[in-house]
């Protein structure tokens, strides 16, 4: 607390006046100014002492004391927390401070992952200075009155590693290259779009790329020292600037050299770094230029070593000079030979005009088609593309291919970093390495070009940020993707949609796995075999139209090939009815269909689950045969033990004795023996994924009903016993599923083959010697056979 004098007024008092005090009455002093209080004053004041220097006046009926009054001013002030608007002293507002060489060098070491944006940055900076110089040059004709093309010339000193980059643009003033150029993070650019912005009689421009105001810095990437020579048409002076990478200030100096001198624009030099003098070779640069900037809108010169062919003289070989002497009659032919002259010149390396530029409408299948091969290296043309323009609340151009073929490696779905998306910002190549952003996973395959203004990046542009920008232009680029596939499945020519499921129907089926949103684009563009068409896939379109009226679902089997779902026990009963089923033969399709659930509502069902319906259900005539073979099926269970849930008596077989269905909830057999074949999969999930086994029946087939009369004569009977468990093992194999003892099961048919072929067509215990049996042989008389000598033998 503050110390108070004598003279001054007591707490009580200062309160007491409190209501009558107005801090919107507070009128500031600066600290020079003397406040002289005279003895005749009638008006007292109170000052209030703050941080700042400065004072406040309040009202009081005392004298104040200079000296100690102004610290009871600051506690009265501290201590009127009471009034409902009172608030805290006005802070000391202070600027942020920066080490300048620390902050280049996070710019040059840390703001960029990749060296070779260098060009793309300082390329866009030179564009920028000529889109400035092209908009003033409108209302001010003068500063383009020079005959200077507008363009931007690279060349490159391979042997002294120096490149230069000229523009013709709007240059620089000297302030200008202290504002720009010694200011970090000062774009000239965003300063220029904001004027526009304010400009009543001018529109935006938006072909200005900059607004970070760091790109000119990432010429430090690979540079020790940068040269700026630049010339204003506003000035008549041109000026140098002059810079290290690793130093916290900067020159600039009037260039007097006649030889250097430029009639309008701005000239980098940049004398590279000794492990990057590789940026120097000519072919580099055009490859850079190509791949980053080939759609600036103003032309791009490189400095190329060109060459032509010529013919020249070659000096005669002396001992074929003889020959010819001696024949002087035929006439002598000079002898030449053709040499390459090289030279060095100026070569165009950009296109001004990209093509999702154009209209569509004046765009050719063949200029599509001759884009996408040189764009993406690829000789075969795409099966279709689609080029749209999206407007509102995301603008952006596009141009996007589904490609003939899939890769060779078809690592695409496993791999989402694919480099098959490139993205332009105002015609500056950015990046084709995203992890997602703007197209799924599944729609990896999709090849093609984006093209905006307004995407939010960082600062280097090398990363897209996300946002809710970036989400609605994901949503519009996939379902333009899927129209696009769509067109391809509605065409006449059959053949393409089959080219293309058979390169790209995995991934669409990934999609019904990882893209819930849109199953219902997804959907109609599934391909599978089925029952009735084993030979030409079909759609779920053509399934639900060949429904039958009173069928409510569609069914599925799923195996490892066609020939395997064809001849599984599960289609007996639905093909007599004559009921489709789908055959789901790759791996992943069950996956899929799991996900996808239903299709204009109509369910997928497994028919090899319990429970399978066919609309045939007898209540009555199911409690009958429950109540007559009830025993037999609890006697069968007893049999099997644990290896089943239960014995129940089959709706779905017809010629087939038994089956192995498995439960509602789980692990189909397909779905097991995939798990099974994993590489990193675990041994003790298989136990708890693994669904219940019911082991259904046919009370039609023969081998049952002997069974059946086996339990009601003698069911402790071996043979009928070890029949129960060759049939649970026939049904397990024929069912899908893979025996835990293959070799248990081969002795129980060679037991069983042996039993059935004895005596079929050979002598009873003519090869008896031969096989063992597993119970006790009947016992049989040996024959005895007097020996015979050789000579008896006929």
């Amino acid at each position: 607390m503050h110390r108070l004098s004598r003279r001054s007024s007591s707490v009580s008092a200062i309160l007491r006046y409190g209501g009558a005090l107005r801090r919107d009455a507070v009128a500031p002093l600066s600290s020079s100014y003397s406040a002289s209080v005279g003895e005749n004053d009638t008006k007292a004041k109170w000052y209030s002492f703050i941080s700042s220097e400065k004072f406040s006046t309040v009202k009081s009926t005392n004298q104040p004391n200079l000296k100690n009054d102004l610290f009871l001013g600051k506690r009265y002030e501290s201590t009127a927390a009471e009034s409902a608007s009172s608030s805290s002293p006005p802070a000391e507002r202070f600027e942020y401070q920066a080490e300048v060489s620390r902050l280049m060098d996070l710019i040059v070491n840390s703001l960029y992952s990749n060296k070779e944006v260098f060009l793309r940055e300082l390329i866009s900076n030179a564009s920028d200075a000529l889109d400035k110089l092209r908009f003033l040059s409108v209302t001010e004709p003068a500063l383009s009155k020079d005959a200077v093309d507008f363009d931007i010339r690279i060349q490159a000193d391979k042997d002294n590693g120096i490149i230069t980059i000229t523009d013709t643009g709007i240059g620089m003033t000297r302030q200008e290259l202290v504002d720009c150029l010694g200011t970090i993070a000062q774009s000239g650019t965003a300063k220029f779009l904001k004027a526009v912005k304010e400009s009543k009689d001018a529109g935006g421009d938006n072909n200005l790329i900059g607004q970070f105001g760091v790109g000119f810095y990432s010429a430090f990437l690979v540079a020790d020292r940068v040269v700026v020579s630049t010339k204003s048409p506003r000035s008549d002076k041109q000026y140098v600037w002059e810079g290290e990478a690793n130093a916290s200030s900067y020159t600039i100096s009037e260039e007097t050299d006649p030889e250097k001198l430029i009639p309008r624009g701005t000239r980098l030099t940049l004398y590279l770094k000794r492990d990057d003098k590789g940026f120097a070779h000519p072919e580099r640069i055009q490859k850079l230029v190509k791949n980053y900037s080939q759609f600036v809108s103003f032309p791009i010169y490189t400095w190329q070593e060109k060459g032509y062919t010529k013919e020249v003289e070659v000096d005669e070989d002396p001992a074929e000079a003889k020959t010819d002497e001696q024949d002087e009659k035929i006439e002598k032919k000079k002898k030449t030979k053709t040499v390459v002259e090289r030279y060095w010149d100026w070569e165009l390396t950009n296109e001004t005009q990209p093509i999702w530029l154009r209209n569509p409408k004046e765009v050719t299948k063949e200029e599509y088609n001759e884009f996408y091969k040189k764009t993406f290296n690829e000789y075969l043309e795409p099966l279709a593309s689609s080029h749209f323009t999206t407007e509102g609340e995301v603008e952006f151009r596009s141009i996007l291919y589904v490609p003939a073929y899939a890769p060779s490696g078809k690592d695409d779905m496993i791999n989402p970093k694919t480099k098959n998306i490139r993205l332009y910002v105002k015609r500056v190549f950015i990046s084709d390495d995203f992890d997602g952003e703007l197209f799924p996973r599944y729609l990896s395959f999709v090849k093609g070009v984006v093209d905006s203004n307004d995407l939010p990046l960082n600062v280097s542009r090398e990363i897209l940020q996300e946002s809710r920008i970036v989400r609605i232009m994901r949503k519009r680029l996939v379902r333009k993707a899927f129209d696009m596939i769509l067109g391809i499945s509605m065409s006449d020519n059959r053949e393409d949609y089959e080219k293309f499921w058979e390169n790209f129907g995995k991934h669409l089926k990934l999609g019904c796995i990882e893209d819930r949103e849109n199953h219902k684009r997804i959907a109609p563009l599934l391909r599978f075999f089925s029952s009735q068409s084993d030979e030409e896939l079909i759609s779920l379109d053509e399934y639900v139209e060949n429904m039958k009226p009173d069928q409510k679902d569609i069914y599925y089997i799923a195996a490892d090939s066609v020939t395997s779902a064809r001849n599984t026990p599960f289609l007996e009963k639905l093909m007599e009815k004559d009921l489709e089923v789908l055959f789901l033969v790759d791996p992943i399709d069950e996956v899929a269909i799991q996900n996808l659930k239903s299709y204009k509502e109509k369910n997928f069902v497994d028919i090899s689950k319990e429970d399978l319906d066919l609309g045939d259900k007898n209540e009555e005539k199911e409690k009958e045969m429950k109540q007559e073979f009830g025993k037999t099926c609890d006697w069968i269970k007893k049999r099997l033990g644990d290896k089943v849930a239960s014995v129940q008596i089959s709706t779905r077989l017809s010629s087939s004795p038994c089956v192995l269905v498995s439960g509602k909830f789980g692990w189909s057999a397909n779905m097991e023996r995939l798990m099974k074949s994993q590489t990193m999969g675990d041994p003790s999930s298989l136990e708890f994924m693994r669904s219940r086994r019911v082991f259904e029946i046919n009370l039609d087939h023969p081998i049952i009903r002997n069974l059946d009369a086996a339990y009601k004569t003698n069911p402790d009977d071996q043979d009928a016993l070890r029949a129960i468990d060759l049939l649970y093992d026939a049904a397990l194999v024929s069912s899908g599923f893979t025996p835990d003892n293959p070799a248990q099961l081969g002795g129980k048919i060679y037991e069983m083959m042996g039993m059935a072929l004895t005596g079929k067509w050979s002598a009873p215990g003519q090869f008896q010697s031969t096989v063992t049996q597993p119970h006790a042989p009947e016992t049989v008389e040996a024959e005895v056979v007097e020996p015979t000598e050789a000579g008896d033998q006929k």
